[in-house]
């Protein structure tokens, strides 16, 4: 199906005709299996920025957040997966993918007030966070402070631990910071496929988005270890065994801090564990949503 937009916040309601001719197609016959909508993008107005998001699927609603330099696509792959039995809403965040940037740089505190605001403006109750990279840290602090509220919580390979990072991760994130002057001159389509690269080698809270820097910076510095231990609904922990932005010690971190947690260790996975292991990460995230 193809991608349906709608540009006035007074209109986000109203969705696209597919999307409403797939719910009415369901009131005719209880005994048909949920529609899933993969491909329903929609924009709307939240806070005065222009924001990309993707509604799928039907039942409990599931939040996705994606990591730094992401985008919503990037969770794709567990999107489709989880919008076969839920109700997925993914979001591009302020100033990744297709949804506007902020005037001023913000932090994680800013980023979980908009997701809230997000979630409003759609009349959405979370029933399952899931935050990949920087997405977890968002969703860690905004739980963790009361900014958001959720029953259950996904961490996959979450940031927000600062000062463990070891001597060989302080040298990607300068050879990312550099990066962008090495690829200059060369072809666009040559210099998406290095920063695609790099990008993966490296873990989505690594690469800079030039027109972030600011924020980047305060939130590079930023520590959600205290907020961890606030958080008290059932949680589920998934770090790659195999990765070197977030490494496992992190999620044995948040394990210790988070009350009511359970922590997974996947082998054969790196930062994107999500691409590397989906049936792995897929099964372990709907057993513990259901």
């Amino acid at each position: 199906m193809g991608r349906c937009r709608v540009y006035s916040a007074e209109l986000h309601q109203s969705i696209c005709l597919p999307y409403l001719l797939s719910l009415l197609s369901r009131l005719n016959d209880d005994a048909l299996e949920p529609q899933v909508i993969y491909n329903s993008f929609m924009q709307v107005v939240v806070n005065n920025l222009l924001t990309e998001y993707n509604l799928s699927g039907s039942g409990k609603t599931v939040v996705l957040l994606h990591g730094w330099g992401d985008s919503m696509t990037g969770l794709d792959n567990l999107r489709l997966k989880l919008a076969k039995s839920f109700q997925v809403i993914s979001l591009d965040l302020p100033g990744f993918g297709k949804s506007q940037t902020p005037s001023t740089s913000w932090g994680l505190d800013d980023y979980a007030k908009f997701v809230d605001d997000f979630l409003t403006k759609l009349e959405l109750n979370a029933d399952t966070i899931i935050g990949h990279s920087n997405g977890g840290a968002i969703a860690i602090r905004g739980l963790g402070r009361g900014i958001l509220k959720s029953h259950r919580l996904v961490l996959l390979a979450a940031s927000g631990i600062r000062g463990e990072t070891n001597f060989k991760i302080s040298l990607i994130r300068l050879a990312t910071k550099s990066g962008k002057f090495i690829v200059s001159p060369l072809p666009t389509s040559i210099k998406k496929r290095l920063r695609q690269k790099v990008y993966k080698a490296t873990g989505s809270d690594m690469l800079v988005a030039e027109k972030l820097q600011e924020s980047f910076k305060k939130i590079i510095i930023d520590d959600v270890r205290a907020d961890a231990t606030n958080i008290k609904i059932p949680s589920l922990i998934l770090y790659g065994r195999e990765d070197v932005a977030t490494p496992p010690k992190f999620g044995k971190i948040f394990h210790d801090l988070i009350n009511n947690s359970k922590l997974e260790i996947i082998d054969s996975a790196g930062h994107f564990i999500q691409h590397d292991q989906p049936e792995i990460v897929f099964s372990l995230i709907s057993d513990f949503i259901k």
